[in-house]
This record gives C-alpha cells, structure tokens and sequence, in this order.
C-alpha cells in the first residue's frame, strides 16, 4: 500500500524521526494506525454505553435531573471521596 502524505505531514514524520522518536516513516505509521484503533475502539465503547443508558431509560430506571437529585448526586460523590481518601491514608500511614 502506498500513502500519499501531505508536505506538513511529510515534515512532522520528518521531524520525529530526527528526534529519535521513530527510526523510519512506517514506525510512524504503524503508531498512527494504532492510535486511531484506539480511538475507535473507545468510540464504540461510548456508543455501547449510550445504547445501553437509552434502553435503561426506556424500561423506566432513569433518574430525572432536578436541582435536588443534582445536589443529592454531589453529596453522594463527596461521601465517597472522602471515604478513599480517608482509606488512602489510614493504609499510607502504616
């Protein structure tokens, strides 16, 4: 396969193969490559979430958005960050 690669990212691959960061063009490919495998596998990860938020929703699990459920959500979160860091601590301290 060939690529065709535009002279800024001629230069930007240039560039990291002169900073020791890759040895040749194709190392610098591969990693491109890599990363957007990543990126997509995430991407479908979020989409299987959201799929699954909208099906708890739909079944009726949802809990609606108030102040008062908002306030009660921060709280919640306090609680236990207080708790790790509390833990956190109790198990450094040993």
């Amino acid at each position: 396969m060939n690529v065709e690669l535009t002279a800024d990212q001629r230069a930007f691959v240039q560039r990291a193969i002169e900073s020791g960061r890759f040895s040749r063009e194709e190392e610098a490919v591969q990693e491109a490559l890599a990363l957007w495998e990543e990126r997509e596998r995430r991407r479908l990860e979020i989409l299987a979430m959201l799929d699954e938020a909208d099906a708890s929703l739909a079944r009726g699990e949802g809990i609606p958005i108030t102040e008062e459920s908002m306030k009660s959500l921060a709280e919640h979160v306090k609680q236990r960050l207080r708790r790790r860091i509390a833990a956190e601590r109790s198990s450094t301290s040993r």
